[in-house]
């Protein structure tokens, strides 16, 4: 049931493939994480190989639970699987809800559970490069300042996470 996530169907909370949900625009689960490390976060711009905003630079990693799976236990396996970053503490900034078109007719109707972690100077971050083609470390003007500058260049819901939600997920940055 792996590639099958919890999407809403007729008010149900439902597996359904993933593809398929961002097809159809389905509202369903998601998981972000917010890489911290004093004053700067970490970003990943996504591998040229994703299904959709493929080069396109985003928060520190983001999913879709199991249908099965908690929402911490996934931005864990997710840290791990995209970043290869293990053991990192995890602290929940509660949740937001967005849509955003991605491309290729696909639309995420997401309703996500956020996390932040705080990461130690010495952190090794050995990206995945099916999933990532390259990572950074930005303070939170710095990022700003490239959203407003050029736009085209991050994926739909950084901009929504920085524009709308950054207060709840951000709030000492």
């Amino acid at each position: 049931m792996h590639d099958l996530i919890p999407a809403w169907v007729d008010g149900t909370l439902q597996p359904v493939d993933k593809l398929d949900t961002h097809l159809r625009g389905l509202r369903h689960k998601a998981v972000s994480v917010f890489v911290l490390q004093e004053d700067r976060m970490l970003i990943q711009r996504r591998a040229l190989g994703k299904y959709h905003t493929p080069g396109l630079w985003a928060n520190s990693c983001c999913t879709h639970p199991h249908w099965d799976e908690t929402p911490k236990v996934c931005a864990g396996r997710r840290l791990s699987e995209e970043l290869g970053i293990e053991g990192l503490p995890l602290t929940p900034r509660g949740q937001v809800e967005y849509r955003a078109e991605v491309g290729g007719g696909m639309v995420e109707h997401e309703v996500v559970d956020i996390f932040t972690a705080e990461a130690p100077a010495d952190l090794a971050v050995r990206p995945n490069p099916a999933e990532v083609m390259g990572t950074d470390w930005l303070t939170r003007p710095e990022l700003e300042r490239l959203i407003a500058d050029e736009p085209q260049r991050f994926t739909p819901w950084m901009r929504i996470y920085l524009a709308e939600h950054a207060a709840q997920i951000l709030p000492d940055l």
